[in-house]
């Protein structure tokens, strides 16, 4: 395969879809790993990319997908979420868990499975997608949050441990983008959902794959170790200004 290989997690709708397009307009071939298999097929015949079924909670999961992984350039940790929003006297011990096994451990386990093909590359390019949860803190936040910091520290840690090796790490650090991502913390609750984003403009999908599409696309040498985006109109993440 001549093209360059970008694996990319949680490519089946949002950030993750939206990267796909990016990277494969930029000229690499785009491996789609997602639970909803239908829709991955749906978007790697769009993009001429191959799509494989992966739940990133799952280590099974994990290693069946990277068997089917000859080579690799540059892994997108995109797969994560958020599940409620109640504060710690009344957390959900379940919503934790399933937070930190997929933004966390999903992490970890894609990355350390990755990481011999991605060095071997010779060019090889490590992008996670954390959050600004992974800086601050709010009320009802506390299992995102915690889940954020902790992904981001694992892979700044990456940064370090592997300097000198033919690797990149960047973390992409995105403020309110309007994708499934409040619905699926609200259990569905649209409604609920739309009115995190009333009165003001969020980013899209497309203005965060644009972003990690550029630093892909940087040269070899050049690495982007953060990048901080977040609306014109939002301050942090619980500070914003709303007409």
């Amino acid at each position: 395969m001549s093209k360059r290989t970008a694996v990319i997690t949680g490519a089946s709708a949002g950030i993750g879809e939206a990267t796909a397009r990016a990277l494969a307009k930029a000229g690499l071939h785009v491996v789609l790993g997602a639970r909803r298999l239908d829709r991955l097929e749906k978007l790697a015949d769009e993009v001429s990319g191959t799509a494989h079924v992966l739940d990133v909670t799952d280590p099974s999961s994990v290693a069946a997908f990277v068997q089917q992984i000859p080579q690799c350039h540059v892994l997108v940790n995109n797969a994560g979420g958020a599940r409620g929003l109640e504060r710690v006297v009344d957390a959900d011990e379940d919503h934790w868990r399933w937070m930190w096994e997929v933004n966390v451990l999903g992490t970890l386990r894609m990355t350390k499975a990755l990481l011999p093909k991605l060095i071997e590359s010779g060019d090889g390019h490590v992008v996670s997608v954390t959050s600004v949860a992974g800086y601050e803190v709010y009320d009802g936040g506390s299992g995102y949050t915690s889940a954020k910091h902790a992904q981001s520290a694992l892979h700044r840690t990456l940064r370090s441990e592997h300097l000198g090796d033919p690797v990149r790490i960047t973390e992409i650090v995105p403020g309110m983008v309007e994708t499934e991502f409040s619905a699926n913390r609200f259990d569905g609750d649209t409604e609920r959902a739309a009115n995190v984003y009333r009165g003001l403009t969020p980013l899209t999908a497309e203005d965060v794959a644009e972003v990690i599409a550029f630093a892909v696309t940087r040269p070899s040498h050049v690495n982007l170790d953060q990048i901080v985006l977040k609306p014109r109109a939002q301050y942090n993440g619980s500070r914003a200004h709303r007409e």
